[in-house]
């Protein structure tokens, strides 16, 4: 697949880009999400999903208070490409904070990326203490000084996705992405308007948990117990329930008759599913905590479905 235009800014990006939660290493909140990855394994799936097209990497501050951004930036160095080669996302943490921490945190991203500038920095969530407007002119300073190139949010609603892109049209500068909750088993923005928004503005789709959990690689429909050993947060998350893997099984089912066609696996035609139905518009961001799922994630590119394969899998889908 050809790389896309991220929303209307010049910035190029593969369809599917590496979400680098997963590096945060068991540390705070949210690193404790996936487990650990070694550090050898990191450097491997970061260089797998280089070489297999991946062009950009999707971080945050959230993610061990650091440590995702400097083990991405730490594999970046040690494979030997450079900041010019890869497209950097990263996100403020607005959890009782105000917008005035945007700019005055900066430098700790700065810091933690190792000379890897930021392409999108992204609000990660709705929860600033500050107004909408203030966070807005605080992502507008740091474009205006040339600090990153441009702006995305993540979890904002069509409201107030309409809003932060009128607020920084104001100041002379887009708002390239949102960050969602996207797949074939999450499929609320299609119908609360945050996807037709994002189209008349021209404002790109990244989707996050693009494979609900793991759910739609099938391992967990032909082992239910494996759910049992994931993390609290993650089984709370995941579609793990047997209500809901019974629901989903034709899903799966049809994933699995797609993917024989083309020697692929189920969760590599949900990914290309993901970045083709929309035309350009969405894009994905896979985790991957193995070197053989980075290998997969990236080979996701390496077909084209059909026109009716796309129209089936949205049928089966329609009810998530």
């Amino acid at each position: 697949m050809q790389k896309r235009k991220l929303g209307k800014s010049d910035i190029e990006i593969s369809p599917i880009g590496l979400g680098c939660w997963q590096f945060a290493n068991d540390s705070g909140i949210m690193g404790g999400y996936w487990g650990s990855v070694a550090e050898d394994s990191i450097e491997k799936i970061v260089a797998i999903s280089y070489n297999g097209g991946i062009n950009w990497f999707d971080t945050a501050e959230a993610y061990g208070h650091g440590n995702s951004e400097r083990a991405l930036t730490n594999a970046l160095k040690s494979c030997g490409i450079n900041s010019q080669e890869v497209v950097i996302a990263d996100k403020w943490n607005p959890v009782l904070r105000f917008a005035s921490t945007i700019t005055g945190t900066f430098e700790e991203r700065e810091e933690a990326l190792q000379g890897y500038p930021v392409a999108l920095y992204q609000i990660h969530n709705p929860a600033s203490l500050s107004s909408l407007r203030a966070q807005m002119k605080a992502m507008a300073k740091l474009v205006k000084e040339g600090k990153i190139k441009t702006v995305g949010v993540s979890n904002f609603s069509a409201d107030m996705m309409q809003r932060a892109y009128q607020l920084l049209e104001n100041e002379g500068i887009i708002l390239a992405s949102n960050q969602m909750h996207y797949s074939l088993l999450h499929r609320n923005i299609e119908k609360d308007g945050v996807m037709d928004a994002a189209r008349e503005l021209g404002i790109t789709i990244i989707a996050y948990s693009p494979l609900a959990q793991g759910v739609l690689t099938g391992k967990f429909h032909n082992n239910p117990a494996m759910g049992k050993s994931r993390s609290m947060l993650r089984r709370l998350r995941g579609n793990f329930r047997k209500r809901n893997m019974e629901r989903s099984q034709p899903l799966i089912d049809e994933l699995r008759n797609i993917a024989s066609k083309y020697e692929a696996r189920p969760a590599q035609v949900a990914l290309n599913w993901l970045v083709s139905a929309h035309g350009d518009m969405v894009v994905a961001i896979p985790g991957a905590s193995s070197p053989n799922q980075a290998e997969q994630n990236a080979a996701a590119m390496d077909f084209t479905l059909t026109e009716e394969e796309i129209r089936k899998l949205d049928d089966i889908s329609q009810n998530f």
